[in-house]
């Protein structure tokens, strides 16, 4: 029976690398993996449908953050922002990359916008990239940081969602754990990443590199438009707003309370029209609908994985090859971890799939409830950002590649892979072996 786990897994990463979409190779994935238990489709499908239930509060939290940052770009907040930047840290190239760093930082705590911010911050910048000659490989990868090492490190706004949905795997799977806890196992595994920007800022592309002279864009239409975006009373509110949403998701432990608090609070302070209600969540669910799908259905995959007998006869298996020797044992898991996020692309969505697999094995295998949270969640970040597909590479390849001038494979997915993958996946093996 264990073999049907590597069927399906094999069958979902060979249809995600050959560019069909995440969601029907995880539904396909998923019937495979029932007809070869000796199931129906029929059955196969009502069962993926129950287990998609144990994602629901999360695919929520992502549609509401992605209503709020919508709600907070319509303001044009963020314009003010990036004119303040461009003024204080022009002809600053280190500065200049490691802010960029900063400001996607508070993307995925402090101001849940995801990667709504990119397309606003990042062209404008482009032609002072060129004059400065700056290396636009830096800042993809300090885009991706963070994007990735908040949501790892702090529970709060996206790290909330990471946090919980470990949590609900492994309990799920038999392990209980604090999210607290979680997010300790994890500073490990996040202080590789730290150390990966630093090299790729201070080492790799700290030298000054010749613009590419490819597209020419006009920005002088969009500059006007710029100029014309005066702090007022509406981005004040908008500030309000984000604190209070803050701050009801700290109070509460909810981010679903958290988001609405926010939303509301937008609508309430007139920081944004009421009329166009409709229109925001359209834009937000447009951003974050396909991930929260994603993660429905990775949900009921492993619920089919697990119901079949798979997981244990996988397990039986793998305690009988590997013994207890926990180095070699999370060398293999974070192998694995690897080839799926980068099929799927996407950490939040495999991390159901990852702890339907890990958490039997590692229990077997007499790792402590830190070790086996370390090595999901480094699993699930592991490819994440090398992928192709994946929102932490296609981000900032958004915003970088508009006038033509930074390719998405070797400028943004191969520096990110080598800084942040790399390192992940030492500091998470180690992890997994002390904690």
């Amino acid at each position: 029976m264990e073999w049907i786990v590597a069927a399906s897994v094999i069958t979902m990463l060979v249809l995600s690398l050959l560019r069909v979409h995440v969601i029907f190779a995880i539904i396909i994935s998923a019937i495979v993996a029932g007809i070869l238990a000796g199931m129906n489709i029929q059955d196969t499908v009502e069962m993926l449908i129950e287990g998609m239930g144990g994602q629901a509060s999360t695919a929520l939290s992502y549609i509401l953050l992605g209503v709020f940052a919508a709600m907070i770009s319509y303001t044009g907040i963020t314009t003010i922002l990036v004119r303040g930047l461009i003024q204080v840290l022009t002809g600053k190239k280190t500065m200049l990359v490691l802010a960029i760093a900063g400001i996607a930082c508070f993307s995925q705590n402090l101001v849940p916008v995801h990667i709504a911010f990119i397309p606003i911050l990042i062209p404008p910048l482009l032609k002072i990239f060129d004059q400065m000659k700056l290396d636009r490989r830096a800042v993809a990868t300090a885009l991706t940081f963070g994007l990735k090492a908040p949501y790892m490190a702090i529970p709060i706004g996206y790290g909330l969602i990471f946090h919980e949905t470990i949590q609900k795997g492994m309990s799920t799977n038999g392990v209980e754990l604090s999210v607290s806890e979680i997010a300790l196992s994890l500073l490990i595994p996040v202080s590789g990443m730290i150390i990966g920007l630093l090299v790729a800022v201070f080492i790799t592309y700290r030298r000054d590199r010749e613009p590419r002279q490819l597209l020419k864009i006009n920005w002088h239409d969009q500059k006007e438009k710029d100029l014309a975006i005066t702090f007022n009373r509406q981005h004040t509110f908008t500030i309000f707003a984000i604190f209070i949403a803050l701050a009801v998701q700290i109070i509460t432990e909810s981010l679903v309370i958290g988001a609405l608090a926010g939303i509301i609070s937008m609508v309430i302070f007139f920081a944004v029209p009421l009329k166009e209600g409709d229109a925001f969540v359209q834009k937000g669910v447009t951003m974050m609908g396909t991930i929260a799908f994603v993660m429905l259905v990775a949900s009921g995959f492993a619920e089919i994985l697990k119901k079949t007998g798979a997981v244990d006869a996988l397990v039986e298996s793998s305690s009988t090859m590997l013994g207890q020797n926990h180095a070699i044992i999370a060398l293999i898991l974070l192998l694995v971890g690897l080839l799926i996020t980068l099929g799927i692309g996407s950490s939040f969505g495999t991390i159901p799939i990852i702890a339907a697999l890990y958490v039997p094995i590692c229990i077997a295998a007499g790792f402590s409830p830190m070790a086996i949270a370390a090595l999901i969640g480094t699993a699930a970040a592991l490819g994440d950002a090398g992928s192709p597909a994946s929102d932490s590479t296609l981000g900032p390849t958004s915003g970088l590649s508009v006038d033509g001038k930074h390719h998405h494979i070797w400028d943004t997915c191969v520096p990110t892979f080598l800084h942040f993958n790399i390192p992940l996946f030492i500091f998470g093996w180690v992890a997994s072996i002390i904690l």
